[in-house]
């Protein structure tokens, strides 16, 4: 019964004290209701704010037409080209890096990549036309 008695006299204040101590600012430092307050405000004020669009940058969008016509050259020369070594490999390895290209492009152009099978021709020329919709060449 002493010990109980005495970590309630002892104690209780003690842990009162240091919760009573925790909301004294000290004077390089704001009170801390007011930086509560502070981050509520600012979460409210988020869910008002308006999002801007975020803007493609036009050399991104040129380097990707750029390697899409690169690529699609590839292609058409290693389809036309029928001596060369390992080209069912080479013409399906540049038709995918052509159609991750696509899917970077239609990123940028706004447009939605369908998730498809890789190497979808369905999907890759629906690709293209709606980037050809939206003005890209390449």
């Amino acid at each position: 019964m002493t010990w109980v008695l005495l970590i309630f006299v002892l104690l209780l204040p003690a842990v009162a004290f240091w919760l009573a101590f925790l909301w004294i600012p000290s004077p390089d430092e704001p009170p801390r209701w007011r930086t509560a307050l502070a981050s509520r405000l600012e979460a409210a004020a988020d869910r008002l704010r308006r999002r801007q669009p975020a803007t493609a940058d036009p050399f991104e969008a040129l380097r990707v037409q750029e390697r899409l016509g690169a690529v699609a050259e590839h292609v058409l020369a290693l389809e036309g080209d029928p001596h060369s070594f390992a080209r069912a490999e080479r013409i399906i390895a540049s038709q995918l890096a052509y159609d991750q290209l696509l899917a970077e492009a239609c990123k940028l152009a706004g447009v939605e990549v369908e998730p498809s099978a890789l190497g979808d021709p369905y999907e890759r020329f629906r690709e293209e036309v709606e980037l050809t919709a939206r003005g890209w060449s390449w």
